[in-house]
């Protein structure tokens, strides 16, 4: 049985901030995240060539950044004065992509729980397990909930659970597989996350059974959101969380 007693979610929690309003996964979008009532945040990281986990949810720097390239190919010295705020609206020119030690900080600043989601490179899943981990050791603010570390990276899932971390792991899918629940208790997870529109009630129902949490992204309809609490869904993700969060 997963141990999912160790995690409360709230009911609605930003997605890569509140990417709806300010640029995803920079600091413009924590602090709006929290702005609009959020009580916890989602977003993605990355390690840089040089070993630096940095929030950034896309492999390549081109969409988010005036930088281009693999994020894993440049050292973070030549990311650290990107511009990652400028493609998104004028008004956020000169946000920077954050460490991942930046962003533990700020979250202790505003008080505000986080699911980390971690985007590994192929064959780099224990480097970035690692990085994360010594991160959070280190830095994670006792005034916060423990972390929710998740991914859809299945290695990256194992070499967690090697480290034997105590922060609690979700198992990431778009579309749940047939051997969801054999592949989420051997690598130890705590929660379930799914695209919502491949969500099905019978799943939802059967997840919240075999005693896991189950998280769907990303919702930003209120009534799509009630229908899938109604099956048992315990927490959405959403761009434009003060919407939910009002109709709650």
């Amino acid at each position: 049985m997963p141990n999912s007693d160790e995690l409360s979610l709230p009911r609605v929690i930003g997605h890569r901030g509140a990417m709806a309003y300010a640029p995803e996964n920079t600091e413009a979008s924590l602090r709006e995240a929290k702005a609009r009532g959020c009580s916890w945040v989602e977003f993605d990281v990355r390690l840089t060539r040089d070993g630096v986990p940095v929030l950034i949810h896309d492999a390549a720097l081109n969409r988010t950044t005036d930088g281009t390239g693999r994020v894993a190919a440049r050292d973070y010295a030549s990311l650290a004065e990107r511009d990652a705020g400028s493609w998104f609206a004028p008004d956020f020119a000169g946000e920077r992509i954050l460490t991942l030690a930046r962003a533990v900080a700020l979250l202790g600043e505003l008080g505000l729980g986080a699911n980390i989601e971690l985007k590994p490179t192929r064959r780099h899943q224990a480097a970035l397990a690692d990085a994360v981990a010594a991160v959070l050791r280190a830095r994670w603010p006792d005034t916060l909930p423990p972390p929710l570390l998740s991914s859809f990276d299945r290695k990256i899932l194992a070499a967690l659970a090697e480290l034997n971390v105590p922060w609690p792991r979700g198992y990431l899918a778009k579309a749940l597989p047939r051997s969801w629940r054999a592949q989420a208790s051997r690598l130890g997870c705590a929660s379930i996350h799914c695209a919502q529109q491949r969500l099905k009630k019978r799943q939802a129902r059967a997840v919240k059974a075999a005693g896991f949490a189950l998280a769907a992204y990303t919702v930003n309809d209120p009534a799509r959101m009630a229908t899938l609490f109604d099956w048992g869904v315990d927490a959405v993700f959403a761009d434009a969380p003060d919407r939910l969060i009002a109709a709650l």
